[in-house]
């Protein structure tokens, strides 16, 4: 099976090698045939603890490394409000 890739915004990143991604999704209602937002918050192992709150950042799916992580980022989409490279 292949590992997922999801992308969110980081809204923590206090927690030694580990950041919190918010990831939002977006679906219509089946009853009111409304757009709703849920969102989801993912604990994601940061190695080189490079990217900051507000950052944009890819994660994906991996082994559990502990209690609550089961994602690594892959890479940053715009950081600090900056186009990332």
């Amino acid at each position: 099976m292949p590992k997922r890739i999801l992308q969110g915004v980081v809204v923590s990143d206090k927690q030694e090698k580990t950041i919190v991604v918010k990831v939002e999704r977006r679906f219509t209602h089946p009853l009111l045939k409304k757009t709703v937002r849920r969102s989801k918050n993912y604990h994601a192992h940061d190695e080189a603890k490079a990217y900051k709150v507000g950052d944009v950042v890819s994660i994906e799916e991996t082994r559990p490394i502990s209690k609550l992580k089961r994602w690594t980022v892959v890479g940053a989409e715009m950081m600090r409000g900056l186009k990332a490279r």
